[in-house]
This record gives structure tokens, C-alpha cells and sequence, in this order.
């Protein structure tokens, strides 16, 4: 099954990739690897999931902003392969920063919303290293913000 009929058999609509809010690139090729800039949990041009984790946001609303970061990273590889997201070999590597209190050490229960939507849509080519981090306060004050490192053709 083509990545797009997956994506088709599980309702994900991807948004138009390729915007940014600085001085920066949404995505860069070089070699066979395809550096996608962090994502925030967004849809329609705003950040739907925002506040610090294990005070604002709960485990639930974290993980499932995850996973919204996880669209927005497709959608920018989509944009940086040319519309073509069958290039994608694999997922190398995905970093997951989880605005959250001192005392929150689930940080990677929230990255698992990203990790298993991939693996959902990709199949073996969505398994990935990852790592996990908390953070005092993010951009735009999202919850959850995901950047990707991918092997592609």
C-alpha cells in the first residue's frame, strides 16, 4: 500500500508544507538525508496544543499533539521530496522536546504519539532512534514541538 492510501485509509489529511516563522528553511536535503525543522502541534496555520505538560496539558493532550507534530512532519517531507513521499527509505531519527514541569518525567510516553503514528502510516520504514527531552517553555508556547532527520532515495 502506497503511503498516500495509507494515509488516505486512516483519515490524515496532510496540510501544505513548506512555511516557516524565521529566518530558516522547513526542510533541507543534502545527500540522501532530508533535516525537516522542528513542528509544532498545528493545524490551520495555528498551534492547537499549548501550555506546559503535568500542569496545563494532560499525558492524553500531549501524546495527541505528538502526533499532530508527526503530520506536520510528513507534510514538510512531502514538500521536500516534491510531493513524492515514496522516497522516504526510513526515518532515522526523530527529536521530541515536551515543554514541561520539573517534576514531569514522561517525556517519552508524549514522544510515543509522534513514534507510533509514523510506525502507523510507514511501516517498518516509520522505526527510528529518538530522543526525548523536557524544556522550560517552547516556541509559541506549544506543548510539544518534533524535528526529523530522514533517509531518502
Amino acid at each position: 500500500m502506497s503511503i498516500e492510501a495509507r494515509l488516505a485509509e486512516l483519515g490524515i489529511e496532510l496540510p501544505p508544507g513548506g512555511a516557516v516563522a524565521g529566518n530558516y528553511v522547513p526542510y533541507l536535503k543534502t545527500g540522501n538525508l532530508l533535516f525537516i525543522s522542528g513542528q509544532l502541534p498545528m493545524q490551520a496555520g495555528k498551534v492547537t496544543v499549548t501550555g506546559i505538560v503535568g500542569r496545563d496539558v494532560t499525558l492524553e493532550a500531549a501524546r495527541n499533539a505528538a502526533r499532530l507534530c508527526a503530520i506536520n512532519i510528513l507534510a514538510q517531507a512531502k514538500a521536500g521530496l516534491g510531493g513524492d513521499l515514496e522516497k522516504i527509505r526510513r526515518v532515522v531519527k526523530l527529536g521530541a522536546f515536551v515543554a514541561s514541569t520539573v517534576d514531569f518525567t514522561q517525556q517519552p510516553e508524549v514522544a510515543n504519539g509522534a513514534s507510533d503514528l509514523l510506525v502507523e502510516v510507514l511501516g517498518d520504514r516509520g522505526r527510528h532512534t529518538r530522543s526525548a527531552v523536557g524544556a522550560p517553555s517552547l516556541p509559541r508556547n506549544g506543548a510539544v514541538e518534533i524535528d526529523a532527520i530522514i533517509e531518502v532515495d
